[in-house]
């Protein structure tokens, strides 16, 4: 089974985590762990020209984002393995926009399932990738588990 697993550090994505480790899955299964940052210029490149102060900005931005996403990758392999250590687990930290980096993944692995919390981190970031986890759902061409935090508010 090939399974792509798409988190943000989000306690959503964590119960994703969980629900994935919980789950009996065959002991040659491949997970692919992805976490996507959206880099902060994507909506406006024309910022990137203006060089500069901003420039330092976006590659402070970019390494602290990279940085983040390989620490969230790694503790949900890490849980992972605990679990199964015969699971093949890979890790990507992309920039890109997430609906999109995570179907193209699903397609790019041929994926049999993807996991993703149901909202991400903040009020924002909830509608964003609450969208995220509906247009997986509606677009991917493998089965999609959209997993909620019981216990959130």
């Amino acid at each position: 089974m090939k399974i792509v697993l798409a988190i943000d550090g989000s306690d959503f994505s964590k119960e994703a985590v969980k629900k994935l480790a919980k789950m009996p899955l065959p002991n040659d299964s491949e997970i692919s762990i992805i976490n996507v940052y959206e880099h902060p210029a994507m909506s406006t490149p024309e910022i990137m020209a203006t060089g500069g102060s901003l420039n330092n900005y976006f590659e402070e931005f970019l390494s602290g984002a990279q940085k983040i996403g390989n620490k969230i990758v790694s503790e949900a392999s890490n849980v992972l393995k605990s679990k199964n250590e015969e699971l093949i687990i890979t890790t990507s930290v992309v920039s890109g926009l997430p609906k999109s980096a995570i179907l193209e993944k699903a397609e790019s692995f041929d994926a049999d399932l993807i996991v993703v919390g149901s909202q991400g981190q903040g009020a924002f970031s909830r509608f964003l990738l609450g969208s995220v986890s509906q247009y997986l759902a509606a677009h991917a061409k493998c089965s999609v588990m959209i997993v909620k935090d019981k216990d959130a508010k």
